[in-house]
This record gives C-alpha cells, sequence and structure tokens, in this order.
C-alpha cells in the first residue's frame, strides 16, 4: 500500500478523535471496530439493492454504490487498525504477506 494511503488513513484517525466525544481508549476501539460491522450492513444493502433482491425496492442501486460502500468497509478497517496500534502499515503488510505465503506454491517459494 502507498505510504500516502496510510497518511490519509491517519488523518482520517487524527480527525475523528478530535471531533468525537472523548471516551476512554477502550471505548474508541469498541467504536471503531463496531462501525466496521455498519459500513457492511451498506455493502449488503447496496448488494440487495443493485441485484433488485428486495421486490418492495427494486433495483435502489448500482454496481458503483456496492463499489463504493466496500471502499468505504475497507477506510474503516484500516483506521480501526490505525487506532489499535502505532505501526499498522507494518502490521497489514506482514499480514498481507503471510495470507500470500499460503497461497503460493512451494517451488516458487524456493526458487
Amino acid at each position: 500500500m502507498e505510504a500516502d494511503t496510510w497518511d490519509r488513513i491517519s488523518r482520517i484517525r487524527q480527525w475523528l478523535d478530535d471531533e468525537t466525544a472523548q471516551t476512554g481508549d477502550g471505548d474508541r476501539l469498541l467504536l471503531r471496530v463496531l462501525k466496521i460491522g455498519e459500513e457492511y450492513g451498506e455493502v449488503a444493502e447496496a448488494l440487495h439493492g443493485a441485484l433488485a433482491a428486495n421486490p418492495r425496492k427494486g433495483q435502489s442501486h448500482t454496481w458503483d454504490d456496492v463499489r463504493k460502500e466496500l471502499c468505504d468497509v475497507a477506510v474503516t478497517t484500516l483506521v480501526a487498525l490505525a487506532t489499535l496500534t502505532e505501526e499498522p502499515e507494518k502490521l497489514f503488510d506482514e499480514r498481507l504477506r503471510q495470507l500470500v505465503d499460503r497461497i503460493t506454491p512451494t517451488a516458487a517459494k524456493t526458487g
């Protein structure tokens, strides 16, 4: 992930820290993690709307809406990670590497 992505995530986290009501650190983290669930719900709503899965509402969303909401989930998750650790870039990169290593064939790892 590019450095400016993490700079932007840090700016959002700092803005949230500055603008939200004073809560304890545990509450702040809890609320940031719960926000991921809220954003996921918005993805599900957009997906139902794009598929016109609710006959009462019809096609209420587009695939662009689904993509936008997925980005919101990603950003919200990265903000929560940046709230939990002072080195979110390092933690994210290490975890991403582990996940890719799981799917990389053994021959490609050694050669």
